[in-house]
């Protein structure tokens, strides 16, 4: 085989490698200008800082995986053969972590519409806790009693979700008991007095104290009070405490299931 011949075949293949090596050097500038353009919008829409680098990767790999089928096209290589290797390969790689493919998009479908965000507490399956963490594949929840829970994004966008801190303000409905022999009149005067003391409870929004229900051994009354939500618990169990301290002042009873037994002879 003579030289010239050898160049005039290694010619087609030479300028076939430089145009790919110039589409290569030119789409991957252009990859990193779309990415930088896209960063930019999602900064100024204010993106969550979770979901944004998972965006951003996504949307990379799918224009390499285009650039690089191109770049295969042009070296003569038969791309269609390609295009359904990397199909079969993407269903099979679904198949294979669906759960996870799953929680993905549940941990997406979070973070977009956003039913809770960090330092939140939840309820949701039956658990609940502080949320410490969002992944994009689970969730992170604290107990009171500080055991860690991990959530997977899949049941979780799925359920229903209780956001107790999402509000400012939180309606504390609590329920006592008084002997049927007490005049309602004084026991709702005795609640009210417990109430307006409480410097927590929101005075801007009125309290309400009512007779609720007439149980086998006692009257019940309802009292319902707003307060700032951090404020909840510390209210509700001081009006707990309260409430029996001044009922004892006032010698108001609190009845208890009893039981009567009669012997007949």
């Amino acid at each position: 085989m003579k030289i010239e011949d050898i160049i005039n075949f290694l010619k087609p293949i030479g300028l076939k490698f430089l145009t790919a090596i110039l589409v290569l050097i030119v789409g991957l500038f252009i990859i990193k200008l779309i990415k930088r353009i896209i960063e930019n919008k999602l900064t100024k829409q204010k993106t969550d800082n979770t979901l944004k680098p998972f965006l951003l990767s996504t949307i990379v790999f799918m224009l390499k995986l285009i650039l690089a089928i191109i770049i295969v096209g042009i070296l003569g290589i038969d791309t269609s053969s390609l295009v359904a290797v990397v199909a079969s390969l993407g269903f099979a790689i679904g198949l294979a972590f669906q759960g996870s493919l799953s929680n993905f998009a549940g941990g997406i479908l979070l973070i977009i519409f956003k039913p809770f965000k960090l330092g939140d507490y939840i309820e949701a399956n039956g658990i609940e806790g502080t949320v410490s963490s969002l992944k994009i594949l689970y969730t992170e929840l604290i107990t009171v009693d500080n055991k860690v829970i991990f959530i997977p994004n899949g049941n979780l966008s799925n359920s229903n979700i209780v956001n107790y801190t999402a509000k400012k303000t939180r309606m504390l409905d609590l329920s006592f008991s008084a002997d049927y022999d007490e005049e309602p009149e004084k026991v709702k005067k005795v609640l009210l007095k417990v109430v307006n003391k409480h410097k927590s409870i929101l005075k801007e929004k009125e309290p309400l104290v009512r007779m609720l229900s007439h149980d086998a051994s006692a009257i019940v009354y309802r009292v319902r009070v707003w307060v700032k939500t951090e404020e909840y618990w510390n209210v509700y169990y001081d009006l707990m405490e309260n409430v029996k301290t001044e009922f004892t002042k006032e010698n108001i009873s609190i009845p208890y299931n009893q039981l009567d037994v009669k012997i007949k002879k």
